[in-house]
């Protein structure tokens, strides 16, 4: 399974970004499909996470109302569109899939993990 994000850059305090990731390999019947952050020095974080074919989504308190996860199932995407984008939403962004019934935040749940992409708001 690879999982490829891209996406980020840098942009300036109340601007946007679309993260995507990609993923190929080995498919799978029903999965969850997550976006991590980790900032130097800070753990990681989850940040929104959606099951792939179901309509739950889950964001994390610092990114609600403002970051929106989406997928397209046919193109084994999904995407994280962030807006109004603060400084402490500066970090390394990572894509992961979870294969088991589970969906959610909590990173241990992930199998697979993309390299990540790196977001910088100044």
């Amino acid at each position: 399974v690879q999982l490829v994000e891209s996406g980020g850059g840098s942009v300036q305090t109340g601007g946007s970004l679309r993260l995507s990731c990609a993923i190929s390999g080995q498919t799978f019947s029903r999965y969850c499909m997550a976006w991590f952050r980790q900032a130097p020095g800070k753990e990681r974080e989850g940040v929104a996470a959606i099951m792939i074919l179901g309509a739950t989504t889950y964001y994390a308190d610092s990114v609600r109302g403002r970051f929106t996860a989406s997928q397209d199932f046919v193109e084994n995407t999904i995407y994280l569109q962030m807006s109004n984008l603060k400084p402490e939403d500066s970090a390394m962004y990572y894509c992961a899939v979870a294969t088991g019934v589970v969906c959610g935040l909590e990173s241990h749940w992930y199998d697979y993990w993309g390299r990540g992409t790196q977001v910088t708001v100044s």
